[in-house]
């Protein structure tokens, strides 16, 4: 390894301390062929194809799995996000104080080599050159002798750190080639700012290296070279000594200390692993347990209980939750008995009220019919007996239909019937009341026939109880029915231009004997449970029963119906409300096109009703 600056020397005789190189530490190498530019530098080739892109393709279809099977856990199951992110906090964790001790295990044991190679180095290549300054040699002969001599004297084979020793010719007459004491070896491998700073000045000075094949056969082994100018005689020509020190020994020791560090490192981690994964199971698996016993309780299955053990919080945990359960499964037995005790009080009601209701009906029949022959008290009270009677009596009829609905008796009667001859049945009931208040119904459509399985009698009733509604709160303006037939939907919507509701009006609209306005005066008499009925009507055909409305600019209801029974609505072919058009009596111009296909939870204003 060379420096990365030339080394210069200082005062003394001593070797100076030029570490504006780095210095060799243990561990370093050279750096290694970049893969990732020879593979881009590479031409391109094609695609294999055949049986080898068949494996790569089954081997992506593989690994795309196990991610998504991964991500899947990572996503449903706290104790495994719990372990693999204990697991990779430790193994950072690991990496930094494993790099940390691993950079000063090599500083420290390099540090203390350091000092020691220096002064060994100093003292023999200050002896070596004493001994070439007062040699007596006088031809070539003798100063070849001594110069082997010298080079075999400066050899240490010691078997942490061998050192060997190499003198260069610097410049002039060569008398003497470059002597090693190595086989093998060149002055090439000599760092070239240390060989130029030697040749420049004659302390000992010393630079990091590389040592290309090491006599054990370690390969580009990290060594530390020392060197000084020295004289040989007779004509006292300059040379340049080397001496260097082979850290192979201490790079396997380092190689040994970092194995170590590693298999510590994983056998750590999967214990660390191991104890997050007991750890966090004896906690989450109570907690699934938990989940697992409430789902089962939301399902009516009151009597499942937690199992507990122990003393601990997670068994107070336990007996808590199946406090709880219990104390839930009691309160739900109740409100099912009470409400099995109203539902059958209300079917029984109805039911001993029908005999009575019906003696009193005849008999308010008899007075009306003769109420001519009464004075105008009395005619007016028979005609007041006379109408209550009947309100009374479709009261009941309500509260029976609603009792069967409660008791889950509502049979659906499907059967393939025209939505547009409904529709027009409905406006033929409801147009006395509609000429009686002075309101125009018209009819807004592009098809004259629409099929659509459903039951007629219940759809009849739902359309009757929009328009009715529509035409008590229309003040007398016109109202549309609107109708569209889609591939899959069909819709009605019932607009009227009345005092119209608000938001709060509207998420009630639906609700059992429930008023806007508790004090405003009816038109016509009515229970109150006529869009209740029709909203069990509807769920009845899995379809939607909307509504819509702004104050002073009317309401609007919008039912859509599955064309074909156990299809789910996705979509309605109306919006809500509809587009205003103009149109006469009887089919005419359908909505717009533009409101086909949109889904209602899109096209509708926030839910309001009456």
């Amino acid at each position: 390894m060379t420096p990365s600056t030339a080394v210069h020397a200082g005062p003394g005789t001593g070797a100076t301390d030029a570490r504006s190189a780095d210095r060799p530490v243990p561990g370093d190498a050279p750096p290694a062929t970049d893969q990732a530019a020879a593979d881009q530098a590479a031409p391109d080739r094609r695609a294999p194809t055949g049986p080898v892109a068949s494996r790569l393709h089954a081997a992506s279809v593989r690994a795309h799995s196990l991610v998504q099977s991964v991500a899947q856990h990572w996503r449903r199951s706290l104790q495994f996000r719990t372990v693999v992110a204990t697991m990779l906090l430790t193994s950072v964790s690991f990496v930094a104080v494993g790099g940390f001790l691993s950079n000063q295990i090599a500083g420290a044991l390099y540090d203390q080599r350091f000092d020691q190679f220096s002064a060994e180095a100093t003292e023999e290549l200050t002896r070596t050159k004493a001994v070439f300054r007062d040699s007596s040699a006088t031809d070539s002969d003798t100063t070849s002798r001594l110069v082997l001599d010298s080079v075999e004297a400066l050899v240490s084979l010691d078997t942490d750190a061998p050192r060997h020793a190499i003198l260069v010719p610097i410049s002039g007459n060569v008398l003497i080639p470059t002597t090693v004491s190595q086989q093998g070896v060149t002055a090439s491998m000599l760092p070239p700012d240390l060989q130029d700073t030697v040749a420049d000045s004659p302390d000992i000075h010393w630079a990091p290296m590389t040592i290309p094949v090491t006599e054990s056969g370690a390969t580009n082994a990290p060594g530390i070279a020392f060197g000084t100018q020295v004289q040989l005689p007779p004509d006292q020509a300059s040379y340049a000594l080397y001496v260097y020190y082979d850290l192979s020994a201490m790079q396997t020791t380092l190689d040994d200390i970092h194995r170590v560090l590693w298999l510590a490192g994983v056998v750590l981690l999967l214990v660390i692993g191991a104890i997050a994964w007991y750890v966090t199971r004896s906690v989450v698996r109570p907690v699934s347990h938990a989940a697992s016993v409430s789902e089962k309780l939301a399902a009516g299955q009151l009597q499942e209980r937690m199992e507990v053990r122990g003393e601990d919080e997670v068994a107070r945990l336990g007996v808590s939750f199946n406090h709880m359960a219990g104390s839930l499964q009691d309160q739900i037995t109740q409100l099912a008995q009470l409400s099995q005790m109203q539902q059958r009080f209300v079917s029984d009601v109805s039911h001993e009220l029908r005999t009575p209701l019906t003696t009193v009906r005849m008999a308010a029949e008899v007075l009306h019919d003769a109420r001519e022959e009464f004075d105008p008290v009395n005619k007016r009270s028979a005609e007041i007996l006379f109408d209550q009677v009947e309100r009374f009596q479709d009261l009941l009829a309500d509260l029976l239909e609603i009792s069967r609905f409660d008791a889950g008796a509502a049979v659906l009667e499907a059967e393939s019937v025209d939505i547009v001859q409904l529709v027009q049945h409905a406006i033929d009931g409801a147009r006395p009341l509609a000429e009686r208040l002075g309101s125009d119904l018209t009819i807004v459509a592009q098809e004259t026939r629409c099929i659509v399985d459903a039951d007629a009698r219940r759809i009849d009733r739902i359309l009757r109880n929009l328009i009715v509604n529509a035409l008590e709160h229309g003040e007398g303006k016109p109202t549309e029915i609107h109708i569209a037939c889609g591939p899959e939907a069909v819709a009605v919507a019932v607009r009227d231009h009345g005092i119209g509701m608000t938001t709060l009006q509207a998420s009630r609209a639906f609700d059992r004997f429930w008023r806007a306005d508790p004090a405003r005066a009816r038109t016509t008499g009515g229970s109150g449970l006529g869009l209740s009925i029709a909203m069990e009507d509807a769920r009845l055909h899995n379809a939607w029963l909307e509504a819509w409305g702004r104050p002073g600019e009317g309401a609007c209801f919008r039912l859509t119906l599955p064309r074909t029974q156990g299809t789910a609505l996705t979509s309605s072919p109306l919006a809500l409300p509809p587009p205003p058009a103009v149109a006469g009596p009887g089919p005419g111009p359908g909505p717009d096109p533009s409101a086909h296909d949109i889904p209602a939870d899109r096209t509708r204003e926030p839910s309001e009703g009456e």
